[in-house]
């Protein structure tokens, strides 16, 4: 990455904790999940024994990429317009909605990029915005 020759356009972090996403979900069933995750999100972590790491992990992968956009979460971006999946070698790969990608566009952006993990209790994200 050239960082002199400009290719960042915006970068953004966020770290959850996993019994917040937990509780929202045991006192919101189907309707927060609904509201905070694309259909494709959460067959990929409703699939697992434990999804709350995951489903976390998502919702600051979310965060960061507001952050990134320097929007935040709104009138330009909502939560299910970033919806992060696996990629061919099952890395992180964030997918915008249209009206996510337009905002790319007009940034000048090509591509986010994010990073993920997760421990038992915290999820954390980093999201970079590229030319």
């Amino acid at each position: 990455m050239n960082l002199a020759g400009g290719n960042v356009i915006g970068v953004g972090v966020d770290l959850t904790e996993v019994a917040r996403i937990r509780s929202a979900h045991a006192k919101h069933g189907a309707a927060f999940l609904d509201k905070v995750f694309t259909p494709a999100e959460q067959a990929l972590c409703l699939a697992k024994a434990d999804p709350y790491p995951s489903l976390a992990a998502r919702f600051a992968a979310k965060e960061a990429v507001s952050k990134a956009f320097g929007t935040g979460l709104g009138a330009d971006l909502h939560l299910t317009s970033v919806s992060i999946l696996h990629g061919p070698l099952e890395e992180p790969l964030v997918v915008l909605d249209d009206k996510a990608t337009a905002l790319l566009a007009r940034q000048g952006g090509t591509r986010v990029l994010v990073s993920l993990t997760h421990t038992d209790d915290l999820a954390q994200a980093f999201a970079v915005i590229v030319r």
